[in-house]
């Protein structure tokens, strides 16, 4: 009999690397080409006649030189006066713009509440934009037809569901894309004054929803001028002015900041 051999397990232990965060902007600058075109007939003409055809254009710097880091599950708050950039960093992170410099990583399936609706056709039926909606944002036929029955409930139409869309108040409008946004299962979900649709009863569903979200560690990117929503649900605040982050931590803390420099 040969001599029994000693087999030796080497167990290699592999640091824990922390997750990838959820959104990283580097060094990101976006411009806007603005075209300055006469007003009149008069200074139309008078331009022709001096051969200054060409409208004359300027830049216009929506966004200066944002960097941050949202690691996963974190829901953020921004805040600012209007033009100050909030709107144009969220639609930065949906892709609908580009950066002019810098660059923007979001990673994982997103669902953006920018323009409630905005993807929907108004000649089709309601349960069509259902499909057409959730296609846009990346679902497949089969999930949305399994969540169909649930999105259909959360939004409330009832038999409206088989009216053409271009018959709807706004407030439908707002509510169908809500309900379809949120039933997409997003690992990132960006939210633009969306919050303040329909009548108090289905705004508390929607802030119920955002909870959900974030006991499951969906990552939300909030923007809104009502502070108590702000305060609500976000776990960090970014102050945007002048197109540059002015200021960013606890939400407390920088809405105090925000409200002081508005006189509030």
């Amino acid at each position: 009999m040969g001599h029994g051999r000693k087999i030796i397990k080497f167990i290699v232990k592999t640091p824990n690397v922390p997750p990838l965060p959820a959104i990283e902007v580097e060094n990101m600058t976006k411009m806007f080409h603005v075209v300055h075109r006469e007003g009149t007939v008069k200074a139309a003409i008078l331009k022709r006649v001096l051969r200054r055809i060409r409208p004359q254009r300027a830049d216009f710097v929506a966004l200066r030189d944002i960097s941050l880091t949202i690691p996963r599950g974190q829901t953020v708050g921004l805040v600012g006066r209007n033009g100050s950039g909030k709107s144009t960093l969220l639609t930065l992170m949906a892709r609908i713009y580009r950066p002019t410099k810098g660059r923007i990583i979001v990673r994982g399936r997103l669902a953006s509440l920018l323009a409630l609706g905005a993807g929907f056709n108004p000649e089709f039926i309601g349960l069509e934009n259902i499909f057409l909606n959730g296609i846009i944002l990346g679902v497949s036929r089969a999930e949305l037809e399994q969540r169909l029955p649930d999105i259909i409930e959360f939004a409330e139409l009832g038999e409206f569901i088989d009216t053409p869309v271009k018959h709807y108040s706004s407030g439908m409008i707002a509510r169908l894309g809500f309900s379809v946004a949120v039933h997409v299962n997003p690992d990132v979900l960006l939210v633009d004054e969306a919050l303040a649709v329909g009548d108090l009863q289905f705004q508390e569903k929607c802030y119920a929803r955002i909870e959900e979200f974030k006991k499951r560690g969906v990552t939300i990117i909030f923007v809104s001028h009502d502070m108590i929503a702000v305060r609500r649900v976000s776990d960090r605040v970014l102050w945007i002015d002048d197109h540059v982050i002015r200021a960013d931590g606890p939400p407390d803390e920088i809405i105090a900041q925000y409200e002081a420099a508005q006189g509030v």
